[in-house]
């Protein structure tokens, strides 16, 4: 596949993988992209992951059409992109090594080898002049490991972004793109947003017509989009309006509430109610939607004095990613001593602007009279903002 006259996509897509880094449900597969730009010399942008090196290989062979590669630039050495490194060197003992300094500390520690005679370290704006294409490179440290670079061409403007712009998904896949895209970003890269933003800063002095990342597909069409979700997404804004609810119930009387508060936010003009049960659904889904709306409610039974384990797991999921800039409101059950509003509360203690509404939903057992008029409050308040 062509991305350019000059740029070839060689990447290979893992349809059959079920989980990604061992926890992310993939339905829609995976995609590890690899590109070769031609020019007078050659340069290969990244490797896949280690069980697709055959044929990494030889799309890599079929689109050099007889000549031999000059470069390998390695962007990122985390293993779904770098595995092939050792490979490709022995299958092309003439090709040089483009990389940055920590990278190649983490070559010798992957494959005992910092390949020191046939290497070329690089840094913020160096460049690498394969004839009429020069690429220059921009360093990138944690989005989302700290060896990081992406690269851009200025001939045919485009930005090989490392990690940065990938998803979930086969390239090919045909889905929404921002959907698996924020369910990968807010996994794998949230936790970094400041580093997302210093990247974004510097992208934005480059005239970038095409995106070429390491999973999903190539953009190359209303790139304000995908950039402007990435400013929302690292900066931590609200995506959406709307209440996500997060429940942990054991024996269905907390999920009972979160029904009843459910129904009461649509009845008060609420414009989207995403309910998310941690026992049972998707935690990565769970916490996604946590990072879309701009109003979040934690709905959790007691359990051993503390929170019901799935929601402490979800919280920590927040609070590692640096959740902030929400409305946070709670519902609690403890059939005699309910302290799981005071242990979320707590666990959320060191978040950034989060405002916690004023009314909590306190269940004792099974939801009475009280508690109905309590979610009806909640949902009163909750819905204030978007009227």
């Amino acid at each position: 596949m062509f991305v350019t006259k000059d740029i070839k996509y060689i990447g290979v897509n893992d349809p059959e993988i079920s989980l990604f880094e061992g926890q992310y449900a993939v339905p829609n597969g995976m995609a590890y992209n690899s590109y070769v730009i031609m020019d007078e010399k050659i340069a290969v942008m990244d490797t896949v992951d280690v069980y697709f090196g055959g044929q990494w290989l030889a799309n890599l062979e079929a689109a050099l059409e007889g000549r031999r590669p000059d470069y390998l630039v390695v962007q990122h050495m985390e293993p779904d992109h770098s595995a092939n490194i050792a490979v490709f060197l022995k299958a092309y003992p003439e090709a040089v090594v483009v990389s940055s300094a920590k990278a190649f500390v983490m070559m010798k520690n992957f494959f005992g080898d910092d390949y020191a005679e046939r290497r070329i370290v690089v840094g913020e704006g160096d460049t690498l002049s394969l004839g009429k294409h020069v690429l220059t490179f921009v360093t990138a440290p944690m989005v989302h490991w700290p060896e990081v670079i992406v690269s851009y061409d200025a001939y045919d403007k485009v930005l090989f972004s490392a990690d940065g712009f990938g998803k979930f998904g086969t390239w090919d896949a045909e889905e929404e793109w921002a959907c698996e895209a924020r369910r990968y970003y807010i996994g794998i890269v949230g936790k970094y947003g400041a580093q997302v933003q210093a990247l974004l800063k510097k992208a934005a002095t480059l005239d970038i017509s095409i995106i070429c990342p390491l999973h999903g597909p190539v953009l190359t069409e209303n790139l304000g989009y995908y950039i402007n979700l990435y400013d929302i997404w690292s900066s931590y804004r609200p995506e959406s309006k709307g209440v996500a609810i997060a429940l942990s119930s054991v024996y269905g009387h907390t999920a009972e509430a979160v029904g009843l508060l459910a129904d009461a936010l649509e009845q008060n003009g609420c414009p989207k109610v995403v309910v998310n049960h941690l026992n049972t659904g998707d935690m990565a889904e769970a916490v996604e939607d946590a990072f879309r709306y701009d109003t979040l409610v934690l709905a959790a039974t007691t359990y051993n004095g503390d929170v019901f384990p799935s929601m402490r797991e979800f919280i920590n999921h927040l609070t590692e990613r640096n959740l902030q800039n929400r409305q946070i409101a709670l519902m609690e059950n403890g059939s005699w001593a309910p302290m799981a509003a005071k242990v979320m509360t707590k666990m959320l203690e060191g978040s950034k602007n989060l405002t916690f509404a004023e009314n909590t939903v306190r269940i004792l057992s099974a939801v009475n009279e009280e508690n109905k008029k309590q979610i009806e409050a909640l949902a009163k308040e909750l819905c204030q903002k978007y009227k």
